[in-house]
């Protein structure tokens, strides 16, 4: 099985499933502080997807120096949080997902809206929500978010990895919106 692939819990010891959202809504801090304390998400990590360097670094990720996004994945558990749930509720309330290539100041490929679905489900799903934010009248612009093959996930630097819990206070263009 893939780590991509949902995974089956263990019913004799109450194991939750886990399933992996990829996503990428700008600047990465922001969108992992807010999803990290949703009620069924199991684990966060910030990294580079959707390009075609290996192996990217922070600075590689800007001036379209790789083609990666700053993404998010989100491992969580779809019998507490499904994946509809996560986008409508969640992803698409955290950032602006009417503005190409950027949220807030950040400018850029790199901080495009984004979801790299896990399966032709996910995909399925996501398709289907955008349509119903875009028909929903929330926005005024016409919803901007791509839909991108799932690629290989690269983890970001240490450093960025829970960086609004390290550096309180820090820089920020996520809020959720109603």
């Amino acid at each position: 099985m893939s780590e991509h692939e949902n995974t089956s819990g263990n019913a004799s010891t109450g194991t939750p499933r886990s399933e992996i959202a990829t996503l990428a809504g700008g600047c990465f801090w922001g969108v992992e502080e807010i999803l990290r304390a949703v009620p069924g998400v199991m684990d966060t990590d910030v990294g580079y997807t959707g390009g075609w360097l290996e192996n990217p670094t922070y600075d590689d990720t800007h001036d379209s120096k790789s083609g990666h996004a700053e993404a998010i994945r989100v491992t969580f558990d779809p019998s507490v949080l499904s994946y509809e749930e996560l986008l409508e509720n969640w992803f698409f309330k955290l950032h602006d997902p009417t503005t190409l290539n950027r949220q807030g100041n950040d400018r850029g490929t790199q901080y495009r809206s984004a979801l790299f679905p896990n399966s032709p489900e996910q995909k399925a799903t996501a398709e289907a929500v955008i349509a119903r934010v875009n028909a929903s009248g929330k926005w005024k612009q016409p919803v901007t978010t791509s839909i991108e093959p799932e690629a290989t996930w690269y983890s970001a630097e240490s450093y960025h990895q829970d960086y609004l819990r390290k550096h309180p206070g820090g820089y920020s263009c996520h809020f959720m919106r109603e």
